[in-house]
């Protein structure tokens, strides 16, 4: 037992110990490599000499990975001093329901089309085709609407990132066009 316990808390270590604590320190472990991972491709990231300012391409990954970390660190003292996550209560959740696995599937695949599709069909029609797919998957079974917001928002979301943020995203063949 470590000796910046506290008499209570060691009560508690105790007692919680075998309820549960493992599933809670596993969110703690997971936490922990994906900051240490963050940090470790930010501190290893190779920045070019001419970067102006202070906000570099290494300032948010640090960020991340730090509170990454700091958040780890935080859990683990909580679930080991006893703390415990406040269980379901269903507030909006039938819990006696199953999952709805189709819709699981059915974004799983948008998401992994799009991540096909993207650069040979480029970001407007792939990212129409995620919007709607999307929309399908979450029950909207407005054919004649639907694709027309999805094309929209594709390409209002493609002329902001492309034109006016300046990140690049892949045109496909409208690339001459847009």
């Amino acid at each position: 037992m470590r000796a910046w316990f506290s008499l209570r808390d060691q009560r508690f270590y105790h007692r919680s110990r075998g309820q549960g604590s493992t599933s809670e320190l596993g969110v703690s472990v997971v936490l922990l490599t994906l900051g240490v991972l963050v940090l470790t491709d930010a501190l290893t990231m190779d920045v070019d000499i001419a970067q102006r300012g202070p906000v570099g391409p290494k300032t948010v990954p640090i960020v991340v990975g730090a509170g990454l970390l700091l958040i780890a660190a935080l859990l683990a003292v909580d679930v080991l001093r006893g703390g415990r996550g406040q269980a379901e209560t269903g507030e909006d959740i039938d819990l006696s329901e199953p999952a709805d696995w189709r819709t699981v599937l059915l974004l799983a695949g948008v998401f992994l089309g799009t991540a096909v599709l993207i650069e040979p069909l480029g970001f407007p029609i792939a990212g129409a085709l995620l919007f709607w797919g999307a929309a399908f998957a979450l029950g909207s079974r407005h054919t004649d609407r639907d694709p027309l917001i999805a094309a929209g928002l594709s390409l209002v979301t493609y002329v902001v990132f492309n034109n006016l943020l300046g990140v690049p995203l892949p045109g496909g063949p409208l690339m001459g066009v847009l």
